[in-house]
């Protein structure tokens, strides 16, 4: 599936995956403007959001992550430093697995590198939320707007307690490229993975951004943006 994608800027390309029920031009907007005057950024809608039509989450990872190099031969882009928070670090971290040569470094975060002992009661307690989310019209009318496809199907796809990939982020040894761990200092179960991933792969970097949570690229966005700066530019 060829994923529906805008570019801007020239240069080395960085590609950055949103989150879950955003969009490509709705997330790491200020990442997009700031990026663009060096680099060639590539901002894509994930399959079933945005204008990617798809209904079908049943492989969902794995779906997306060959969408995504698809995509890429389509734009002729050979190698991208991939950057991804939450829903785009999952789909970024089983890319890097499945399609090592093609990326140049990765970038992650919001996403948990060991499964929480209360996961179940974590779980139930998001269906509860997203339940009650879906009761809010206004909301379900500007979610309509924004995807073209079901995007009902993705909330439904999180009810299930399995929906969540820890078989891949609990095991990141065999990725060679260089790794940028950032998480935000609020969420205990996202910076366990601050003090696992050094240890499983020596190829990783960690920051632990203050004063953020589990959208660290818009909750701090001048702080990630500099660090990811930094890490991308060591290893252009």
């Amino acid at each position: 599936m060829i994923l529906h994608t805008e570019i801007f800027g020239e240069g080395e390309p960085i590609l950055f995956l949103h989150t879950g029920l955003q969009t490509g031009l709705t997330d790491f907007e200020y990442q997009r403007d700031y990026f663009k005057k060096k680099f060639k950024v590539i901002v894509l809608d994930l399959r079933g959001h945005g204008k990617s039509i798809e209904n079908d989450f049943s492989n969902y990872f794995e779906d997306c992550a060959s969408d995504l190099a698809e995509t890429l031969d389509k734009y002729k882009l050979d190698r991208v430093h991939l950057v991804g928070c939450s829903l785009g670090a999952l789909v970024g971290l089983k890319f890097a697995k499945m399609f090592q040569n093609r990326i140049t470094t990765l970038t992650l975060s919001g996403i948990f590198a060991k499964k929480p002992s209360n996961w179940s009661e974590m779980n139930k307690l998001q269906i509860e939320q997203q339940r009650e989310f879906l009761k809010n019209e206004q909301a379900v009318q500007y979610f309509d707007t924004l995807h073209s496809s079901d995007w009902k199907q993705f909330i439904y796809m999180c009810e299930d307690e399995s929906w969540y990939p820890f078989n891949e982020t609990r095991d990141i040894k065999t990725i060679s490229s260089p790794i940028l761990f950032m998480v935000g200092e609020g969420n205990k179960y996202e910076t366990a993975g601050a003090s696992m991933y050094p240890e499983m792969n020596k190829q990783v970097h960690v920051s632990i951004i203050p004063f953020a949570s589990h959208l660290v690229h818009s909750e701090q966005p001048e702080i990630y943006t500099n660090i990811l700066e930094e890490f991308i530019v060591r290893y252009s």
